[in-house]
């Protein structure tokens, strides 16, 4: 007997939907959010509707960057694809930071 080819496949809706927990809360001026490592991202409550979408896309690349295994942090380090970054030694948020570079340029900020 010949076995049956499936001809289509139903994707679960649980594979495409994303749960990634967002807070607002007060941040330091000149913070609009940060991702998390443990896969949250929280939100400057200061935003604007229009400021708070595109921060959470700017932020979701962070986040996907660490889901990849290429960016991770501490206290002191930023890891970015096995080479490390002295957090004391750097300006956070700055564009011309591999993994800043990656998120400004696919959320074209």
């Amino acid at each position: 007997m010949k076995a049956l080819k499936n001809k289509f496949t139903i994707k679960p809706p649980y594979a495409t939907s994303d749960n990634t927990p967002i807070y607002r809360v007060d941040m330091e001026n000149g913070v609009l959010g940060k991702a998390n490592n443990n896969g949250t991202i929280i939100l400057n409550n200061n935003l604007s509707p229009l400021q708070e979408q595109s921060v959470i896309n700017h932020e979701m690349v962070h986040i996907d960057q660490m889901k990849r295994g290429d960016l991770d942090y501490d206290d002191k380090y930023v890891y970015w694809k096995g080479k490390k970054y002295s957090r004391a030694q750097m300006k956070e948020g700055a564009k011309n930071l591999p993994w800043e570079a990656e998120a400004y340029n696919k959320t074209n900020k």
